[in-house]
């Protein structure tokens, strides 16, 4: 599926998210509002869930009303043996300004380096892209080129997607990480915890250093994936 040539080229990445705040009721009342009108759809599935127990555990996947708590993302060289390594770097802080500063600038950086460089991610172009894309905007601060996709037809745009390569067509399938993972052998990164508990973890433990080892487990999965799709061998000792 990728030569190692290729792989070398990907930047591997995965976000955490969580709701603007802890709850509901700390929102303007114009979100508030916004809110009410946003999780009719929810509640129209659950006739017993409010809109407050929507946000909860809703919020945290809608751009509008979340915002990026870690980014961690890692590349792969083959040493001498042809085995993969991976190195790893995460962007994590309670201010989200920080986060998708630094993780901005890095990703110039990598892309801008070579024109073959893509970056990766299992749901990648539903959720990762686009929520990085439209947080940028809300934060005022300039997009990255490569997630600048205006203008661009689908096969233009740098992304890689791991699920969409599982889909190998299927426009109405959906397929976890942690089912992909399981399929091909892979260890699960769900050991800890897992994407719903995010919030939780950031608002009310205000542990990042949690947060930003479930986030890394989820990019070496990835990058699993993507070498065992490959036939070539997995990293080791992670």
């Amino acid at each position: 599926m990728f030569s190692t040539g290729e792989i070398e080229n990907l930047l591997f990445l995965d976000i955490e998210t969580a709701p603007l705040a802890p709850q509901f009721d700390q929102l303007s009342p114009r979100m508030q509002d916004l809110w009410v009108s946003k999780s009719k759809k929810y509640i129209r599935q659950d006739e017993t869930l409010t809109p407050e127990e929507a946000f909860l555990q809703k919020a945290g996947i809608h751009a509008e009303f979340a915002q990026v708590v870690c980014i961690s993302c890692g590349y792969i060289r083959f040493n001498e043996h042809g085995v993969p390594e991976i190195s790893m770097k995460s962007y994590c802080y309670e201010e989200e300004e920080k986060v998708l500063q630094a993780f901005g600038e890095m990703l110039e950086k990598f892309t801008r380096a070579k024109k073959e460089r893509r970056i990766c991610a299992h749901n990648g172009k539903e959720f990762d892209f686009p929520f990085l894309g439209r947080r940028y905007v809300v934060r005022g601060l300039k997009i990255p080129y490569v997630l600048q996709v205006q203008g661009k037809k689908p096969w233009e745009t740098p992304f890689v997607d791991t699920m969409e390569l599982w889909k190998f067509g299927d426009y109405k399938s959906y397929t976890s990480l942690d089912l992909l993972a399981g399929i091909l052998d892979i260890p699960s990164p769900k050991d800890d915890m897992d994407g719903s508990q995010v919030r939780a973890v950031f608002w009310e433990e205000k542990d990042l250093e949690r947060i930003k080892i479930y986030c890394e487990k989820d990019v070496v999965t990835t990058a699993q994936v993507v070498l065992r799709m490959s036939r070539l061998p997995l990293i080791a000792n992670t």
